[in-house]
Order: structure tokens, then C-alpha cells, then sequence
């Protein structure tokens, strides 16, 4: 440690040194949030050199992180007293706060790790201490567990439920006793999972808030499991633990299995939930008690769940409730004993992100009666989750729920998009006063829930809508001067919430629900400026690599449970995904590591591709081949062109053949790969060269002459300069074809506006943003829109609502234009150059009207924001940013040759930790640091 103090202090201004010694009282605040492996105090992870994070919290200009300490211990004893008995890094001369490796004593099953850290500053002043963080390790070896998978004995079920489909929920339950006195005990720990889902109990209070886990993998490849502290639930003496199961993904109905060639409805991945549980209990003297799943647990499907599916609902006959089931002094005589049974080919995994659960209740708006009897609650926000009832009745009365997004023009609940989703849920009344309704095991997409069977008129305050979604941290905020695009925004950030349930699916209500690869790969970058969605993408392309084929084609959709060997793999601009997301989670997040383990699985999608198309043009084995999905060839309007707009998909594969070389290229150079860079970059060339010279003409012109192929070439630099910039005019033309509005689909519609405000037509972009003409943003907010839409014409007034087979209202491919609100009108960029945002581009495109407009970021280094105002059109402009610690900024201010550019009140050029670079078209660009600053563009008087 004497030797990095050494280093450190010679790094340092002299002024600074007895700083560093002593840690002066006005040095810089502690660290905060504080996280590893990207969530905040962790249970039972598996990764054994785990990364940490923190964030540096000094607002001076230039403030940065010169070093570090931090201090791991297996107690909060010993690290109260500085103690690092796991690790003691020493103070570690380096600016790095995130993916900082533990690199301390090999961690183990069941290790307990609290920690903290402390920084110095540029100035070589001490931080006080950070709070006190911690994360624990799960069961790492297999032989660690001693738990069996059990499931239920299947039972007779009563007649009127043999044909329903979904089968009663079974309850599971053990009693164990305590062997020794509750105050000497040390910690309580359970590892759990199920085939199915589960909801876990002891002593009666719920363990944990997460809802639907272990949420949906490929369970023949990989389980997650869930850890959970539960000391404070034990009881001296008789304890019980009990288990709901529920059939989920694994047993249940899954989206698009009605199309499969086999038929198979149900069950897909096993004919019944199973459950595997491991209950630790270690004394202070070191000794352990544990409680596993074996033969001595018992189980019974006679409980009031009758029926829970995911997409179908549920039912409850209260009347059948247990009371004290889970609780001890519970007679359990007449339950069977569970069968024990041999485990699933999937490997047990530590759940790698935030869990799913209840985030929001909404209150109904109002409730309508179109007819009698026919009660719709309106909750003003399409949403996934479910309702949570209020009611009373006589024993035996059904009350049903169904769930929709929009209504018939007679007020009545809109069903038909959902397809064979039922969407229902049902409750049957004990009699027994006030009764409370929430659903466990299924979700639905809605706005409206419409009541039946109530002998009364309910009170608008007796249902809420439950929100529920995985629980990842929302980071980026939006405002501006025009309610419309501040309306599309919340309605792009409903829609995520609604489609992040474990997997990134296409939409929450209709009987798909699957995790399509092409719509999250336009989206993306969208959801990260929305969310943290770090923990999230690390799951799910763990999906997407279990979903690939041995001849290295990547899956349409993750977790894929259909064998995509078979079917639904391969398609371009799908699965290419495979590609672009990591890519996207590297730049915003910094993370080696994960391109590590996917980089591999990357190449091998490449040279399949290329495998089977030598001539570089992809015109072999292209899957399902969507294309650019719902371009304007896909609407029905009056007027409207019946053909022109879909690109050739010949066209269209290649374009994506040439940008996953090059991604896969620069995987390459970030983890020191020379060789395949070069393979791959010299293939992305060769593409792009075969490219242009069989689909584009001497005069810029791209086979099918549509605005895709014209935005795609552009935005992903297929094109040498010349011929970009006729591309670009004769995408002008191709937009004046359509009367100036946009005929693109999911793939196309987001590089058109990117394409169009490179070449310096931003008006036009900010037009087509802010249109309400059919198709646009605008139409649908119009037309009553909480969530951006599936079709461009998913209603249209006068003719109605589109083909119910495929019209989801809450589908977020459409809603990647949120990336070109954040980079354009706001103008945060993160540079991949300098990913994590190390380095940050503020590059706002002031226009459209707007006289302001904000926006921030809370990015993996800490908050980045940019607010410009502007009184008039052509009036002083003022621009506000503010760079975290420890990182730098281009900021790019729009000056005209006779203004100057201020910060504060001096030249820009001239003030503290700004440094002019360039001028550069209508702008001034200047390298900053961190900090706040304020840039003024007034005329020059001179």
C-alpha cells in the first residue's frame, strides 16, 4: 500500500500532498450507489470475480477520481473497523469507478461480502467512507445442493374444470422445527426456483416482492434461481414453508405455439411445474440446520387457484381457501404426499437481473356502464399487470374481469386483437364480507378492465390497476416547450415498461408475448436512455446465445422454446440482434466482459451468412425473411400507395450483413483480437463494395428506390461520400412520393430521421416527428394513444381498427424515434469510442418550433444533462450541460458566423475547463470537462 500512496502522491499538485495524508474535512463527499454486477446489494450472485461500481459525487469543474480503496470483508464487525479480511485493495492510483474487478480471497458458496469504498480526488483530498454495501454468493458448485425437484401428484380434477386447459395452481408446504434458539441464530438463507412459477411463504408472511419467478429462460439450457434472507421470518419452535406453483412459461401457454406443426398448446417445455428449494439456517456457533425439497414435503391442487395461465388468466374460488395453510398448527393430513423427480438438462444459474414486480398502482379515472351490468374501468394508461379488486357478494357469485386496450365505438371492451388470449380473470366470492382480488400467476396488456357479475354498482376506488414489469431503474427524463413530443415520450417509456418481463417482448396482451429479436434491435439504444437496462441485456442475450444453432443461426426470438433449428431463426435484420445489442450495452455500459462471452456467438452468426452467401450479396438462406416489418406497403388508407415502399429484401438483408461484419469487427479490436478484426473488417468492405456496385446505380439511386434503402445506406455508411449525398436526395424524393410522410416499417423509420439530420435536414425530421397526418406519432397521441402502436394505422377514423391478427397499441419498435428525441432535440450522444460514457457528445439540433427543451440522463458515471432555450426562432440561444466526474464532453454549440458563443460571461473559449476545438458547419465545438456550464450564442458586436 506504501507504494501506490508513493505513486499517487507524485501524481498530484504539490499543494495537494498533505492532503492525501490527511484527509482533510472539506475533501469530497463520499461515493454513491454503490452496486455489483450492476445491482444494488445483491443475494446469492454466482460470478466469483465480481465487478463493482460506485459513483463520484463533486460538482467542481474537472472534479475526477485520481484513486481508490476498497475494503471487502465477510462481516460488518470487521469492516466497521476497516478490517478487509476478504480484500484491501490499498489505495489503487486510477479514475476508474466502474467494472472495478474484486480481486481478493476466491469467493466461495454462501460468502458474505460487505464492502466499502473511498476515493481521492485531483486535488488529493480523502473522501469520507461510502455507506456500506454488500452482495452474497449463491451455491456455486452442483454439488451444493441437496434439494430434489418435487412436483404434485396430478389429481382428479372436478367436472366442469377437466377441459379448461390451465390446471389449479398446487400448494406445496413442509414443517421443520428449529434445533436451536432463534437469538442464537446467525443467518437464514433460501435458494429457490421452479419449472413454472413460484410464490414462496414461511410462517405465513410472503418472502421477497418479486412477482412471476423465476421469470422465462430455456429451462433444458439454464434455471435462474432466487436467494433470499428470511432470519426474521423464522418461528421457535414448528416452522412451515410454503409453495404456490404455478404452470408459466414451462407448462403453461406460450405465444405462437397454435402455429407450430405439432400442435402442442401447453406445455411446451414440461408437462407440470416443479420446484426445487433449499432452506439454510447456520448458528452462531457454526452450525446448520438445512430444509431442502425431498419426499417429506406434501401437496394438494384442491386450493382456490383453479386455473392460471399466462395469457389466458386467472381463476379463484375463494370458497376453497385454506386458511393457515402456510402457517404452523395447519392439519395437512388429507394432502398427498409430492412426488420427487429428475431434474431438468438445465444448469442452475444465479439470476442476473432486477426481478419483476409490482412498481405502480393506478387509480381508475372513471368507470363507464354500456350496458347493464357492464362496468369498464378506465385507468388512462395502457399498462401491463393486472387489476386488484375491491368487492362483496353472496358465496359463489363469479365476478369476471376481462382486459383490453381500447374500446368498440359503442363504448363496449375491444378483445379482438388479442387472438385466442383470453385475457380473463375470475373471482368466486366466499360470501364472508369484504374479499380482496389480485391475480399471481398471469399478466395482461390493458388500459380498460371491464367488471361482470356484481350485484351492484362498484365505486370507482374498488379497482386499481397493479403495474409490473422487471424492476430496472429508469434513468433518462424528457420536457420540452411542445406537449406532443413530451406525450410521445411518456407513451415510448409506458410501452418498454409493458414489454420488460424478464425478456424484451413484442407486446403484453396478445397471445405472442415472445421476445422478437427485430423489434428490440431498432430499440435498443432507446431503452437504455430510458432505463438501466445493464442487468437486464446481460439475461437476455445469455437467452439469445442458448437460442442459437449449431450452424450458428441466431434465434427470431429469445428464449426460443420451439427448436430454432427448425424453425423461426435466421432472419435478417432479427437476427442480427445477436449483434447489434451487445454492441449497444458495450457502448452505454463499458462492458468488456460481456462482449467477451458473446463475441464467439457473434462470429459464428457472421460466417454463417457468409458461408452460405459467398458472392457477398445475402441472398441465400434468410429465414422468415420479414424485411422491414409494417412498411407503408402494409396500410390501409384512402389515397394511399398500395406498393412501393418495402425494399427489396435482398437489398435489405445484405445492408444488414455489411453492419454486423462491422460490429462483429470492432468486438474484435475492443478485445484485442487483431486478426479477426481484420478478417471482419476487411469483410464488412467487401460487402459494402458488392453492395453498391449490384444495388446502386451511377446516380445514387438503391434497387426499389424506397425510403428504407436510402435511410439504411445512409445511416449505416454503405455508401462512398458522393454517393451518400444522392442518396440522400433521393430520399427527399421519396418522401415527396408519399406527400412528404414516412412509408418505412421497424427498421426504417429510426435511420430516416437519423439520415435526414445528418445531411442538415432537421426542419424535415422535426416535421415528420411532430406530424398528427396518418402515419405518424401524432395521429396515434390524437387518436388516444398511452403507448406507441404496432401498426402505423392500428386505428383510423372512419375506417376503424386494422386487421385484429396483428394490431397490438402497445409495441415499441415504432418508439425507437425516443433515441432520436435524446441524441437530436436534446443532443446527448455516448461516443463507442469512449463507451460508458467516458467521453459524451452534446450535439442538440434546436428546431421544430420548440422555444426549449431538457433532458438527462443518469448514465453508469453519473448524471448527464442538457437544457437549451431559445426566445425567437433566430433569438439568443442558450445551452446548459452538465458532464459527470470524471469524464469529458464535446459540446457542439449552433453559432452563426456573426454571433459569438459565451459561457457565463466570458468567451466560451476562455473559460475555466473549456477549450475551443473547431468550427465545424454552424457550429462552435469545445472540449470540456466536468462540471455545469451555461453557453450563451449572442451576436457579435465587434
Amino acid at each position: 500500500m506504501l507504494a501506490a500512496i508513493v505513486a499517487f502522491v507524485a501524481m498530484v499538485p504539490p499543494q495537494a500532498t498533505a492532503a492525501v495524508a490527511s484527509g482533510p474535512a472539506d475533501g469530497p463527499a463520499a461515493p454513491e450507489s454503490l452496486r455489483c454486477e450492476y445491482l444494488v446489494d445483491p443475494l446469492g450472485i454466482d460470478q466469483t470475480s465480481p465487478r463493482l461500481f460506485w459513483k463520484v459525487v463533486d460538482n467542481r469543474r474537472g472534479a475526477t477520481q485520481r484513486a481508490y480503496e476498497i475494503v471487502v470483508a465477510d462481516s460488518l464487525e470487521l469492516l466497521s473497523q476497516d478490517v478487509g479480511n476478504l480484500w484491501d485493495s490499498g489505495m489503487v492510483a486510477s479514475e476508474d469507478s466502474v467494472h472495478v474487478v474484486y480481486a481478493g480471497k476466491p469467493l466461495r458458496s454462501r460468502t458474505e461480502a460487505f464492502w466499502k469504498v473511498r476515493i481521492w480526488d485531483d486535488l488529493g483530498r480523502m473522501s469520507p467512507w461510502s455507506r456500506v454495501a454488500r452482495w452474497s454468493m449463491g451455491l456455486l458448485d452442483p454439488a451444493d445442493w441437496q434439494a430434489q425437484w418435487i412436483e404434485a401428484v396430478e389429481q382428479e380434477l372436478p367436472e366442469g374444470e377437466q377441459q379448461s386447459g390451465a390446471r389449479p395452481a398446487a400448494m406445496l408446504r413442509r414443517r421443520f422445527y428449529l434445533t436451536q434458539a432463534r437469538q442464537n441464530l446467525r443467518r437464514a438463507v433460501v435458494y429457490v426456483t421452479a419449472l413454472g412459477l413460484y410464490e414462496l411463504w414461511l410462517n405465513g408472511q410472503r418472502v421477497a416482492d418479486r412477482v412471476l419467478a423465476p421469470e422465462w429462460t430455456d429451462y433444458r439450457r439454464r434455471i435462474q434461481y432466487q436467494t433470499h434472507e428470511v432470519h426474521d421470518l423464522l418461528l421457535p419452535g414448528e416452522n412451515v414453508v410454503g409453495v404456490i406453483l404455478g404452470d408459466g412459461w414451462y407448462a403453461g401457454r406460450i405465444g405462437l405455439a397454435h402455429i407450430v406443426p405439432d400442435g402442442k398448446q401447453r406445455g411446451i417445455y414440461g408437462p407440470r411445474p416443479r420446484l426445487l428449494l433449499q432452506l439454510e439456517i447456520e448458528g452462531a456457533d457454526g452450525s446448520r440446520q438445512v430444509v431442502v425439497t425431498d419426499a417429506e414435503w406434501r401437496a394438494t391442487a384442491d386450493g382456490p387457484i383453479r386455473a392460471a395461465d399466462l395469457l389466458d388468466g386467472e381463476t379463484y374460488d375463494a370458497r376453497r381457501e385454506l386458511p393457515g395453510w402456510n402457517r404452523p398448527g395447519f392439519d395437512d393430513s388429507s394432502w398427498q404426499p409430492v412426488r420427487v423427480v429428475t431434474g431438468p438438462a438445465g444448469r442452475l444459474v444465479a439470476q442476473q437481473n432486477e426481478p419483476i414486480r409490482v412498481t405502480q398502482r393506478l387509480a381508475a379515472r372513471k368507470v363507464i356502464e354500456p350496458a347493464p351490468g357492464v362496468f369498464i374501468f378506465d385507468f388512462g394508461q395502457n399498462l401491463a399487470g393486472w387489476c386488484r379488486i375491491r368487492l362483496h357478494g353472496p358465496a359463489g357469485t363469479t365476478v369476471t374481469l376481462r382486459h383490453g386496450e381500447v374500446l368498440n365505438g359503442d363504448g363496449t371492451l375491444y378483445t379482438a386483437n388479442l387472438r385466442s388470449a383470453a385475457q380473463t380473470d375470475r373471482y368466486i366470492l366466499s360470501g364472508q364480507g369484504q374479499e380482496i382480488f389480485e391475480p399471481r400467476f398471469t399478466y395482461h396488456g390493458f388500459r380498460y378492465g371491464e367488471v361482470t357479475g356484481l350485484k351492484y354498482r362498484p365505486e370507482l376506488e374498488d379497482v386499481e390497476a397493479c403495474v409490473v414489469h422487471s424492476a430496472a431503474r429508469q434513468v433518462g427524463r424528457f420536457a420540452c416547450s411542445d406537449p406532443l413530443l413530451e406525450k410521445l415520450m411518456q407513451n415510448v417509456l409506458w410501452t418498454q415498461r409493458a414489454n420488460l418481463m424478464g425478456v424484451p417482448t413484442d407486446c403484453p396482451q396478445r397471445d405472442e408475448r415472445l421476445g422478437w429479436m427485430g423489434d428490440i434491435l431498432v430499440f435498443a439504444q432507446t431503452a437504455c436512455f430510458n432505463m438501466d437496462l445493464a442487468a437486464f441485456f446481460t439475461k437476455w442475450l445469455a437467452d439469445v446465445r442458448d437460442a442459437q444453432t449449431e450452424d450458428g443461426r441466431y434465434p427470431d426470438f429469445a428464449p426460443h422454446p420451439f427448436d430454432p433449428a427448425a424453425r423461426f431463426s435466421g432472419a435478417p435484420g432479427w437476427a442480427d440482434a445477436g449483434v447489434f445489442v451487445p454492441w449497444c450495452v458495450y457502448t452505454n455500459y463499458a462492458d468488456t466482459r460481456l462482449l467477451q462471452e458473446h463475441f464467439e456467438s457473434a462470429r459464428r452468426w457472421v460466417d454463417f451468412v457468409h458461408r452460405r452467401n459467398p458472392d457477398l450479396l445475402w441472398r441465400a438462406d434468410r429465414g422468415n425473411d420479414y424485411g422491414d416489418w409494417l412498411n407503408g406497403d402494409a396500410l390501409e388508407l384512402d389515397g394511399w400507395p398500395r406498393s412501393g415502399a418495402a425494399i427489396p429484401k435482398d437489398v435489405f438483408a445484405t445492408m444488414f450483413f455489411a453492419r454486423s461484419s462491422e460490429l462483429t469487427a470492432r468486438m474484435a479490436g475492443v478485445l484485442a483480437r487483431p486478426k479477426e478484426a481484420r478478417h471482419y473488417g476487411r469483410l464488412a468492405g467487401e460487402v459494402r463494395a458488392a453492395f453498391e456496385k449490384k444495388y446502386v446505380d451511377a446516380d445514387g439511386r438503391i434497387a426499389g428506390n424506397t425510403q428504407t434503402g436510402y435511410a439504411l445506406a445512409v445511416h449505416f455508411g454503405l455508401l462512398s461520400e458522393p454517393m451518400q449525398n444522392k442518396a440522400v436526395e433521393h430520399l427527399l424524393s421519396a418522401l415527396q412520393a408519399y406527400g412528404g410522410r414516412l412509408s418505412t416499417g421497424f427498421h426504417g423509420t429510426l435511420p430516416l430521421l437519423q439520415a435526414l439530420t445528418r445531411a442538415g435536414q432537421v426542419e424535415l425530421a422535426y416535421r415528420l416527428v411532430q406530424s398528427r397526418s396518418i402515419p405518424s406519432w401524432g395521429y396515434q397521441i390524437e387518436h388516444g394513444a398511452t403507448t406507441t402502436w404496432e401498426r402505423w394505422d392500428g386505428y383510423v377514423e372512419g375506417r376503424g381498427f386494422a386487421d385484429p391478427r396483428m394490431n397490438s397499441f402497445a409495441h415499441y419498435a415504432f418508439g425507437s424515434v425516443g433515441e432520436w428525441i435524446f441524441r437530436s432535440v436534446i443532443g446527448i450522444n455516448p461516443d463507442e469510442a469512449d463507451p460508458g460514457w467516458g467521453h459524451i457528445v452534446i450535439w442538440p439540433y434546436p428546431g421544430g418550433g420548440l422555444s426549449w427543451a431538457e433532458g438527462q440522463i443518469d448514465s453508469i458515471r453519473g448524471l448527464v444533462a442538457c437544457r437549451w432555450q431559445r426566445e425567437a426562432p433566430e433569438g439568443p440561444l442558450t445551452v446548459e450541460v452538465q458532464i459527470p466526474p470524471g469524464t469529458r464532453a464535446t459540446v457542439a454549440i449552433p453559432a452563426g458566423e456573426q454571433q459569438k458563443v459565451l459561457e457565463g460571461d466570458r468567451p466560451a473559449e476562455e473559460a475555466e475547463g473549456v477549450r475551443w476545438l473547431r468550427r465545424q458547419a454552424d457550429r462552435e465545438l469545445y472540449r470540456v470537462v466536468s462540471g455545469h456550464y451555461r453557453f450563451r450564442v449572442v451576436a457579435n458586436e465587434d
